[in-house]
């Protein structure tokens, strides 16, 4: 048995975007860093000389060699050894729509979490992941034979996000929507399990609504300065000059990063859903919001303002946006938010599409955005049947929105009556990793 105070679990969410770590029981997570990953080849560099002058130092921080048929490939994590710029460097993401695509990836941002993070050791803590509603089985079992061979976990449960959410507002059914980096889920969540049939899922997420933004931005010629390609120089006290610096060997991935993270900054700053399906007219003279980026130049957003949350509801405004012609071919079958709820909810039983429609949660960074929550009630309220009472149930602050999902394993984790739940080493040991879908539903 894991009860008990003095062994306390460990809660991680592995999302698109950030990676949340911590102590079950606590409000909130300890570490949160970006999930991408810095790769540098070595293969490409040939300049050992320079290569061994820098291991020595960078062995001390988070590196991790992993040996890979196809060379070495030095992965670095956390926010502090991504955001460094180092040459030849690729900012890759190891999960692509919502699943886990490179493993190797995902090994060395757990371990980051655990052990630079978290500073503990793995073999002594049970741990709770949380995982994308559509996860699969092989996924699932991947996970639990990584946690029980490399990390000797004493004990591991796999809960959905959905139904973490769900647990976090402290109800056991509910629909929740889930609009986080990489993609937005509509998940039906009934006595804490998950309605499978009825998931609708979209590409549409932050990193989207980002991407929209740059090139929006772009078009009417502002080119975002990443952090790396200047220096401000103090000529007179409090006046600055912007020194350009250039890095040829700096990666197109690792450049298109840093300025995805300064126009995050600016989306959510100054963006807000609007009231009323956007419209070009009706915008056009809306009065313009200051951003200071961090070169020091002060740019003007008006109606990109209200433009780019509303891809959110209405998806096919992404093909106006100059540069987003790739999303052409998926547009059409990309739904909006209400469409998505309303389609979900008209998949699950009669019984239960009343409570569903009266506590929709939200959930994720992108659902954090100002006015979003107003705005999915105003429409779903035009489009629901008559006898639903319909109500978007969020969070107070952002950070509880945010960390939803975590909050909600740091929860169900520190419950007393969860802890025969867990999948065991023994169990695991005895059965192999196929009992994880018997374990964990």
């Amino acid at each position: 048995m894991y009860g008990g105070d003095e062994v306390s679990a460990i809660v991680i969410d592995l999302g698109s975007h950030t990676c949340k770590a911590g102590y079950a029981g606590e409000d909130a997570p300890k570490a949160v860093f970006p999930s991408v990953v810095g790769s540098i080849d070595q293969m490409d560099i040939d300049d050992t000389a320079n290569n061994e002058k820098t291991s020595s130092v960078e062995s001390k921080n988070n590196i991790k060699d992993s040996e890979k048929g196809k060379g070495k490939q030095k992965l670095y994590v956390g926010s502090q050894a991504v955001g460094f710029r180092r040459d030849h460097m690729e900012v890759l993401s190891p999960i692509k729509d919502g699943v886990v695509v490179d493993w190797d990836m995902v090994d060395s941002i757990w371990d980051h979490a655990l052990r630079e993070c978290l500073l503990i050791d793995p073999k002594e803590h049970p741990m709770l992941l949380a995982e994308p509603s559509s996860n699969t089985q092989q996924q699932r079992e991947r996970t639990a034979e990584l946690m029980f061979e490399k990390y000797n976990v004493p004990a591991l449960f796999l809960a959905k996000n959905a139904v973490l959410t769900s647990f976090a507002s402290g109800r056991p059914t509910s629909l929740v929507v889930d609009s986080g980096g990489g993609s937005t889920t509509v998940a039906p969540v009934h006595d804490g399990y998950v309605l499978q049939k009825a998931v609708a899922s979209s590409p549409v997420g932050g990193e989207f609504l980002t991407d929209c933004l740059v090139k929006s931005l772009e078009s009417k010629g502002i080119t975002i300065k990443p952090r790396y390609s200047f220096k401000r120089k103090e000529i007179r006290p409090g006046e600055f000059q912007i020194v350009d610096l250039d890095f040829p060997n700096t990666t197109e991935s690792y450049r298109f990063y840093s300025q995805r993270v300064i126009a995050g900054d600016i989306k959510e700053c100054v963006c807000r859903a609007p009231d009323t399906p956007y419209d070009e007219s009706a915008y056009s003279n809306i009065p313009m919001t200051p951003y200071e980026l961090p070169d020091g130049q002060t740019i003007e957003i008006g109606a990109d303002r209200f433009k780019i949350p509303d891809i959110l509801f209405n998806p096919s405004l992404a093909q106006t946006i100059p540069g987003m012609e790739s999303f052409a071919e998926i547009a059409p079958n990309v739904r909006g938010l209400p469409q998505m709820v309303i389609e979900s909810i008209n998949r699950c039983d009669v019984d239960i599409r009343r409570e569903l429609f009266s506590s929709i949660l939200l959930a994720g960074g992108t659902a954090s955005m100002q006015q979003l929550k107003e705005r999915l009630e105003k429409d779903l309220l035009e489009e629901s049947p008559q006898a639903a009472r319909v109500k978007v149930l969020a969070s107070g602050n952002a950070t509880e929105r945010r960390f939803s999902v975590w909050i909600g394993g740091s929860i169900l984790a520190s419950l007393g009556s969860f802890q025969q739940m867990w999948f065991s080493k023994s169990e695991y040991e005895e059965h192999g990793a196929s009992y994880v879908q018997r374990k964990c539903p």
